[in-house]
């Protein structure tokens, strides 16, 4: 069963819109700029950003048509596991390696899987890592965990 791109971004719409007005209703911090409000109404723009895309069909023309009969390996609905299997992986491999370092493995990972390129997961990896970093760490003030390589500010 295939549902409309209308219905799918119309509920991620709804959900953004959600979690933006329960995070707005999250009370301030006093003596913070940014408090736990910041995190869920930041979620929420995207996820209603993403699904008016959806909805008006933007970026449709960059995906690839799938013959409907391609027969595909028994192990490829297995693909479904690889975001609890990264999430385990960061669990337990964070603290030794650091942030950056297992952030690098997972979005590499994970572009892999999804079908992406060698030439454009590699860089993927290299930058999206000290990106989050930045935000986690500058803008949320978070910290997160060392290890091997540690960030430059």
């Amino acid at each position: 069963m295939q549902l409309s791109d209308r219905i799918t971004g119309g509920v991620l719409v709804v959900l953004g819109a959600a979690a933006a007005w329960g995070g707005s209703r999250l009370p301030a911090v006093p003596g913070q700029e940014v408090g736990p409000a910041a995190f869920p109404m930041l979620i929420g723009c995207g996820l209603i950003a993403c699904g008016a895309l959806i909805i008006f069909g933007i970026g449709r023309s960059f995906e690839a048509e799938e013959a409907p009969d391609t027969p595909h390996p028994w192990w490829y609905g297995l693909r479904a596991l690889v975001p609890p299997a990264l999430l385990l992986f960061y669990v337990l491999a964070s603290e030794t390696l650091g942030f950056l370092l297992t952030a690098a493995l997972m979005i590499l990972a994970g572009a892999l899987t999804l079908g992406a390129r060698w030439r454009l997961a590699v860089p993927l990896a290299v930058i999206l890592p000290f990106l989050i970093h930045l935000a986690f760490y500058k803008l949320l003030r978070v910290p997160l965990p060392g290890g091997l390589l540690t960030a430059p500010w």
